[in-house]
């Protein structure tokens, strides 16, 4: 088994297992999704890459906020334009700073509070959890790759 097959074995079990549990839970499942796939693109592994996906999220979240606010606040003709290029804006030139520099990991939160209808409160765990989604996804694999693994060579970080 390769650690391709073994991750995306483990992946497969555990997304399956959240598209279950999540609405029950009273999540969004699709934000789960994308918090997992926050956690993969940043190319970072195990706690390292959930606090980077959490705090590009939530940065991501608190700008989508900040549109929809200042567009209900500031009703103009145009405001969302010009509300949303100037915080676009703001999301990019923020990645200059270390802190914030996976800018992808932002602009995923930001328009997962617009998929969300501005429901803040249950967006930011739904992403929260995928985070964790995506930890168990690649602790799953890398599991399954020890036990069942041809080669530890095979590996690709």
């Amino acid at each position: 088994m390769t650690y391709l097959m073994a991750l995306s074995i483990s992946t497969g079990i555990l997304c399956g297992i959240w598209s279950q549990i999540s609405i029950p839970m009273g999540m969004f499942t699709w934000a789960g999704f994308a918090g997992c796939t926050t956690y993969f693109a940043s190319g970072k592994h195990k706690m390292e890459g959930f606090l980077l996906t959490i705090r590009q999220n939530i940065f991501g979240v608190f700008c989508g906020m900040m549109i929809i606010v200042l567009g209900d606040h500031f009703p103009f003709p145009g405001s969302i334009i010009i509300f949303s290029g100037l915080v676009t804006f703001i999301m990019c030139i923020a990645g200059k700073y270390k802190y914030f520099a996976f800018i992808p990991g932002t602009f995923v939160g930001c328009f997962s509070t617009f998929a969300g209808n501005g429901d803040w409160k249950i967006l930011i765990p739904s992403l929260f959890l995928g985070a964790l989604l995506g930890i168990g996804c690649e602790l799953g694999g890398d599991l399954l790759f020890s036990i069942f693994g041809k080669n530890e060579t095979e590996k690709q970080d």
